[in-house]
């Protein structure tokens, strides 16, 4: 079933959620509820105003799915009707929530639509605001789970008050509905959230504040990793490296477009000496005055300039999500100033520096995403039709040249020019969106940014907007999910735990450590005074690649018994064969 005939049957399900909650919890009030990508949700308020408070947790949910159940079994009706203003006021008059629908409903649409299931007013009915669509009755709705329960404000907004939200999926068939929830388990367990506390990578405090990241020594690390194998890469090809500041003054994203297109994701001016500056969305501006700064000529093009920087953008309470989506991440971020002859060389070479930088860190499975404007809402962006026309034109010659597939989505490009998307699939087939190659014929016109051509003439350059890890902080997220916490060893905060037997062994570990640390491989030593089968235990919830065990027969034949993490006995062998071993799969990538 394709997701145009899914849609409607998630959407039923999600109806007979929220009657089977109503019916066995009558005191709660129903807030909202769509059909997802993934399934479905619902909010509900569960402490209305002069009412017992109640909750609901996940044990409730065999009565809730019991009761959904038998809903389903009756085959009822589901039906649309249009009432009015009146009519929609007065069926909800005890609900706050419905009652803001039904406002909101009369402002945009000028009509009220709603679904009864089962008859009107008869046994088993319950009806509710909603623009469907729906599948004609409840038993045409396939096998269902309900998944988890969380917390989540009305409109996502923290202002207002914290509802209980249940969320559930459907489909066609047992079999598809099986593999989800193998997923969805399987994603729990790799959530980057729990590991990031288990394995000691990152933490987000409420002192500091929500969607601020601290990240802890071995996270710090990785990130260092990442980090150091960015700026080589881009030195190689070419870019030069700059450092801006984390604030600016409000007219410089005045000037760019940002203050007018892309306040809603910008904090608060501040107000300095008189002056309103503005913590940073973005690095464009800031490197739009590095160019600003000289003079160019056509010889000096392209000039590639790159800064991992850290930019500060307003997410909704609801939308945060550890490292995924917070309020401060830094970016790979680069800028390339070029003729308009150079745009497609240059695009071309940034997607060969993509398929490097994926592979490297064992993402595999990916595609395109050609974002473009929404049509329909052209004021929401810079340039002209055939300034857009000109960007997407390039963008595909590129694309076509290095003759990879790719997708056209309407209404995600970027309100200066569209983009390249880089949308990745991790280890168990979720999509995230990370890398992006922008063109952008706009900044330069608002900025007044020159070169001069071989004729002695004025020109305005391009830039090419492009990020390749996109945000360190949600790469570092999906490669955490991707691994489930087991990085490759390259990546690997500790590459190797010697475990000595007993303290009369430490002098021998000690010795093997010495060695390790001369060849650059991260060791360190369990001195924990625990069993054997403790400290495999805990080098192995640790995720760390390789155990080296150190008892008797290691000292005495001058050799070490090594192991993986994954169980496997490798044998005992010579400290330097096994150094050899290991500094080639770190070279590897592996």
């Amino acid at each position: 079933m394709d997701n145009k005939n899914l849609e409607p049957m998630r959407h039923s399900a999600e109806h007979m959620l929220h009657q089977a909650v109503k019916e066995l919890f009558p005191q709660i009030q129903l807030a909202m509820g769509p059909a997802t990508d993934e399934g479905y949700y619902f909010d509900f308020d569960p402490s209305p105003k002069n009412v017992e408070p109640v909750k609901i947790s996940e044990s409730d949910f065999p009565k809730i799915e019991k009761r959904m159940r038998e809903l389903i079994n009756l085959n009822l009706p589901i039906t649309r009707m249009e009432i009015s203003e009146k009519e929609a006021k007065k069926l909800f008059k005890d609900n706050p929530y419905k009652l803001e629908w039904v406002d909101a409903a009369v402002k945009k649409a000028g009509k009220i639509i709603i679904y009864w299931t089962g008859k009107p007013g008869e046994k088993n009915s319950m009806v509710d605001l909603c623009k469907g669509p729906h599948v004609e009755s409840t038993g045409k709705i396939g096998p269902f789970k309900l998944l988890s329960i969380a917390g989540a404000y009305w409109h996502g907004d923290e202002k207002n008050k914290m509802l209980t939200r249940i969320y559930g999926t459907c489909f066609p068939t047992k079999e598809e509905l099986d593999k989800y929830i193998w997923a969805h388990e399987e994603a729990k367990k790799r959530d980057h959230k729990k590991l990031g506390k288990s394995l000691g990578l990152y933490l987000i405090s409420d002192q500091v504040g929500q969607g601020l990241i601290i990240w802890k020594p071995k996270g710090a690390l990785i990130r260092q990793i990442i980090e150091n194998f960015i700026n080589r890469e881009q030195t190689k090809r070419g870019y030069k490296y700059v450092y801006s500041p984390h604030i600016g003054k409000k007219q410089l994203w005045i000037t760019s477009g940002h203050w007018d297109l892309y306040r809603d994701k910008m904090f608060s001016p501040m107000n300095i000496d008189g002056v309103e500056y503005m913590v940073k969305p973005m690095n464009c501006p800031m490197h739009m005055m590095v160019y600003q700064s000289d003079p160019h000529s056509y010889k000096e093009l392209p000039l590639r300039i790159s800064e991992n920087a850290s930019v500060y953008r307003y997410e909704q309470a609801g939308e945060l999500s550890g490292m995924a989506r917070g309020r401060h991440f830094t970016q790979d971020d680069s800028h390339i100033f070029c003729t308009e002859d150079q745009v497609i060389e240059e695009f071309v070479g940034v997607m060969d520096y993509a398929f490097y930088f994926l592979k490297a860190f064992g993402i595999k499975d990916y595609y395109m995403q050609l974002s473009v404007r929404d049509p329909e809402k052209k004021d929401k962006y810079l340039g002209s039709d055939a300034v857009w026309k000109n960007a997407e034109d390039k963008i595909k010659k590129a694309i076509k040249i290095k003759n990879v597939p790719f997708k056209i989505k309407e209404g995600e490009a970027a309100f200066y020019g569209p983009k390249l998307d880089f949308i990745l699939k991790d280890s168990i087939g979720r999509e995230w969106q990370c890398g992006t190659i922008q063109i952008d014929f706009s900044l330069p016109e608002r900025f007044k940014l020159e070169y001069i051509d071989e004729k002695g003439k004025v020109k305005r350059p391009v830039v090419i907007h492009r990020a390749i890890a996109g945000s360190l902080d949600r790469f570092f997220a999906i490669l955490v999910e991707h691994y489930a916490g087991a990085f490759p060893i390259w990546l690997s905060p500790v590459q190797v735990i010697i475990l000595p037997i007993s303290e009369k062994f430490l002098d021998y570990s000690k010795k093997i450590k010495e060695k390790l640390d001369e060849s650059n491989v991260r060791c360190e030593i369990d001195f924990d005074n625990k069993s054997l089968g403790a400290k495999i235990r805990q080098a192995t919830l640790q995720k760390i690649p390789y155990l080296i065990i150190i008892g008797e027969k290691e000292v005495e034949t001058a050799q070490c018994a090594v192991r993986t993490r994954e169980g496997k006995d490798l044998g005992k062998t010579n400290i330097n064969e096994f150094i050899t071993k290991l500094k080639t799969q770190i070279e590897n990538f592996s």
